[in-house]
């Protein structure tokens, strides 16, 4: 049996999944942990599909996280929790952001978004869900959903006794860094 964790994050362009995937990566370099990270952006700045993945323990590998190996997923948008669903191990989490980023081709109208994806999700999985682009509004800005996000990740994972906040702080610019707690502190409660 192997200690080694292994977590994607999915999401696109523009969402904050790569800042996300990097401060969850800093804050197990420094709690001791082997980590490796590998980044695939596919047309990212211009809103096409990011993921992350991240593979931690005492000794790992490889950053490559196969079908059906990943202890977590958070999707940053809800199609993006569809599309990868089959790399989540069968006793694995999601964490889902109840979000919508239509694609080119639905906003032109050669595609639907298709419908019931967090009901057939859930139904499937075992899942946390909540509109996190709503809660980071609440806080100020679209902006901290990442963060937001990161926060349910990191209770969903059980990693939430390390010091996140100041690993936080020391990433995001220091003007927003109260904002982003919040967020951060968010996202721990909704994943409660």
């Amino acid at each position: 049996m192997s200690d080694t964790k292994s977590i994607l994050l999915v999401g696109v362009g523009g969402q904050g999944t790569i800042l996300a995937s990097r401060i969850l990566t800093k804050g197990l370099i420094g709690a001791g942990y082997d980590v490796k990270m590998s980044e695939i952006h596919g047309m990212s700045q211009r809103g096409g599909s990011v993921s992350t993945q991240v593979r931690f323990g005492e000794k790992v590998y490889s950053p490559i996280i196969g079908r059906g190996s990943a202890d977590a997923i958070v999707a940053f948008e809800q199609m993006e929790a569809l599309r990868y669903t089959d790399f989540l191990k069968p006793d694995g989490m999601m964490v889902i952001n109840d979000y919508r980023q239509p694609s080119l081709a639905i906003m032109m109208g050669d595609a639907e978004y298709p419908p019931g994806i967090i009901e057939e999700l859930s139904s499937k999985v075992r899942t946390v869900v909540f509109d996190a682009a709503d809660v980071a509004d609440s806080l100020g800005s679209l902006k901290v959903q990442n963060i937001v996000l990161l926060g349910a990740l990191i209770r969903v994972i059980g990693l939430d006794n390390l010091d996140w906040e100041s690993i936080i702080s020391g990433e995001v610019p220091s003007k927003f860094k109260d904002m982003n707690l919040k967020a951060y502190n968010r996202g721990l409660e909704l994943a409660s």
